[in-house]
């Protein structure tokens, strides 16, 4: 891709809005330098040497505005690639503003969501991939998602995705020099070897495909309904997962009338725990209904459900709601209650616990955790994500078997190229190696304004 026609300067915030002790303020273009040394007194800042740091006033049109702290970052060495300015000052937000106005009154554009990121990529400080991943990084609340992000923005991602790419492309202009020679029979790409290389990229595509899985509930947290019949102790279980008196708990049924959602870290993963109403069939309670009628849409919407029973209960009803779970395709626990006033054997795939007293806790965590992640902790190793990345490589998937039926079918050069060509796009859409500008303005409006 082209270097940008982007010779305009710009400003934003790069902190949170609000009183703070700092706030930085972040400037990228050709004139950021000379707008910073306009504002800053007692030192000509053209002079100075990248990376440097300068302590000194800001003033602009004969007032101070602050006391303030100036970094300078020389093209192409900075995020941007361009010439940059961070301007740390005080955190009040008369402050801030006032710098940032002086800031557009000496010739800055305030900055567009993600433009500054956006810079990043189309100077080829980093790829489409990496770019996506600073913003997931800066949404990250757990450790798990903070360590799958920093995997991406420091190449990770991008490097499995580029091994595929060169070895596609291999095999693309070997075909495409057999169609220059074309009149004289010549063939240069073996393709038995492109018939591995086939299965090969389909096997480490459907690997990143299936991580997905994992992926998504690292970036978004896994959602997790407690239902049962009501007085079985699902607001108690909560409130023992949380450590705390956050639901209502009582021995009248219909207590809960509506769902109640907290969130916890198991493991660096986030799991957002959600107590619904006691399902029953028979009740007069047009409130209560409505708060059944919710619990349902739960189940259908969560990504795993702990199905809490008391364990004292004869066990029929339990088995009946599990054939009707399995046949739906939910992702359940079964989970027995009051286990310490449980005197016989329960079946194996039946957890017990007591809500109350706290037992067995840590054993329904630590099963959940690896009904999710497959293992004993997450994996160090790529994980797709984001949704444009899934489209992408399953396009590619199909691409792939494209190839594969056409060397079948023992179809002319020509074609087959147009296949790989088509699957080496898929992949070049991720990294931002072919992409559009609709496309860039959607994905990079998704970021806060100072990044």
């Amino acid at each position: 891709m082209q270097a940008p026609d982007w010779k305009d300067t710009i400003v934003a915030l790069a902190t949170p809005p609000g009183a703070g002790a700092i706030g930085i303020i972040r400037l990228s273009g050709d004139k950021s330098w000379q707008i910073a040394n306009a504002l800053f007194a007692g030192k000509d800042l053209l002079q100075q040497s990248s990376h440097t740091l300068h302590v000194g006033l800001l003033t602009h049109e004969s007032k101070t505005l602050d006391e303030s702290v100036v970094s300078l970052y020389r093209s192409p060495r900075s995020y941007t690639g361009e010439d940059v300015v961070e301007i740390s000052c005080h955190g009040s937000a008369f402050v801030l503003q006032s710098v940032l106005t002086a800031c557009t009154q000496l010739g800055a554009r305030l900055a567009k969501p993600g433009e500054f990121t956006q810079r990043a990529f189309l100077n080829g400080k980093m790829d489409l991939a990496q770019a996506e991943a600073v913003a997931d990084l800066i949404a990250s609340q757990t450790q798990a998602a903070q360590r799958t992000a920093l995997h991406a923005l420091r190449g990770g991602f991008s490097a499995d995705l580029k091994q595929l790419r060169e070895q596609l492309i291999t095999f693309s202009a070997l075909i495409e020099l057999e169609l220059d020679f074309s009149q004289e029979d010549v063939t240069f790409a073996d393709r038995s070897q492109l018939r591995s290389l086939i299965e090969t990229l389909k096997a480490a595509t459907r690997q990143l495909l299936d991580s997905f899985r994992l992926g998504n509930a690292v970036k978004q947290g896994v959602s997790v309904a407690i239902v049962g019949k009501p007085n079985t102790g699902k607001s108690t279980l909560l409130n023992a997962l949380l450590n705390e008196n956050r639901a209502i708990v009582s021995d009248i049924p219909g207590t809960t009338r509506d769902t109640i959602e907290e969130c916890i870290q198991l493991d660096g993963l986030l799991f957002r725990f959600i107590d619904t109403a006691g399902i029953r069939a028979d009740t007069d309670d047009s409130i209560e209904a409505a708060g059944i009628a919710r619990s349902r849409e739960k189940i259908r919407s969560a990504d795993w459900v702990i199905y809490l029973f008391d364990g004292r209960e004869d066990l029929t009803e339990v088995m009946d709601w599990k054939t009707e779970a399995e046949l739906v395709g939910l992702n359940f626990l079964l989970v027995a209650n009051k286990s310490d006033l449980i005197s016989g054997e329960l079946p194996a795939d039946i957890i017990p616990i007591s809500a109350l007293h706290r037992t067995g806790l840590e054993s329904l965590k630590k099963i959940l955790f690896e009904k999710v992640v497959g293992a004993d902790a997450l994996p160090d190793m790529t994980l797709v994500t984001n949704a444009r990345h899934l489209d992408s490589l399953q396009r590619l998937v199909d691409a792939l078997k494209d190839i594969e039926d056409g060397m079948d079918a023992h179809i002319p050069g020509d074609l087959l190229a147009l296949d790989i060509r088509r699957g080496l796009q898929y992949l070049g859409e991720i990294t931002g190696e072919i992409t559009h500008e609709d496309q860039l303005d959607y994905i990079f409006s998704k970021f806060c304004i100072g990044k």
